[in-house]
């Protein structure tokens, strides 16, 4: 299988209090029980809560952040290296709200399997009960998923299988296969029909060379193709694979993805 290059770009996510300072992230685990059937998720995550005291009963948005392939492993921390070039300045700047934000780590290889380490719908379901059970300050109806280039493979992989856990999903220069950027799945039209459920917003680099904007492309008309009206797709002619910077810096992508919420 053909991994992702390790030098991809890798924005992290983080939490933000309006107008505040961005909070140090808290290292959470997955418990003894959840930690014994994950495959190439490392048990241990990162949380970053907001700074305020919520009011008792209060629900705030869920932001899930699925890292690139340059952040894979089983060292938490090494996560966070990115926030500050990820989704703390423009949550800063455009968002009025608190949230919670928690960032996830993808291991490079696992004793369980022989196949190569990626982003996987299974330990992903898992890791989202426990980060539900952890904080019951999540609102249900507003968990937003997002990732870039290997992150963003996860993005379409994990909605693609789970639609319903989602307001909204926002696919960074993904790939659409588990073998990286040149794969495709075969499942591409059962993942299309699923993404058809919930809005999506994709983002590519038109001079891509690591994971060409086709791929998204693709995938938003598959999307399209089985009815899905809630699927679009923002390409910037003039970048690369490092396209993300100008997602995470757009009052737009803020805006689409906070107004989103689940029936």
């Amino acid at each position: 299988m053909k991994k992702f290059p390790s030098f991809l770009p890798i924005f992290i996510a983080t939490a933000v209090v309006a107008h505040g300072q961005a909070p140090q992230p808290t290292v959470e685990k997955l418990s003894d029980a959840r930690a014994e059937k994950v495959i190439f998720l490392n048990p241990e995550y990162l949380s970053f809560a907001p700074k305020t005291k919520l009011k008792e009963g209060r629900k705030i948005p869920l932001i899930i952040y699925l890292h690139g392939a340059g952040g894979s492993g089983t060292e938490i921390r090494k996560i966070t290296g990115q926030v500050a070039r990820g989704l703390i300045p423009g949550l800063k700047k455009f968002v009025e709200e608190p949230c919670l934000i928690v960032a996830p780590q993808c291991s490079r290889e696992s004793s369980k399997s022989k196949e190569k380490g990626t982003w996987e719908a299974a330990d992903l379901e898992i890791f989202l009960e426990q980060v539900q059970e952890a904080h019951p300050e999540i609102d249900l109806k507003r968990i937003y998923l997002t990732g870039n280039s290997m992150g963003g493979y996860g993005s379409w992989m994990w909605g693609g299988h789970h639609p319903e856990n989602f307001a909204a999903i926002a696919p960074i220069v993904g790939g659409i296969g588990r073998g990286g950027p040149k794969d495709v799945t075969p499942d591409l039209e059962k993942w299309a029909a699923n993404l058809a459920k919930v809005p999506v917003y994709a983002f590519a680099g038109g001079q891509d060379r690591v994971v060409p904007a086709e791929r998204s492309e693709r995938i938003v008309a598959a999307i399209k193709k089985t009815g899905g009206k809630q699927a679009k797709i923002k390409v910037f002619p003039e970048e690369g694979h490092g396209a993300g910077r100008l997602v995470f810096s757009s009052k737009e992508f803020f805006e689409w993805m906070f107004s989103q919420k689940r029936d």
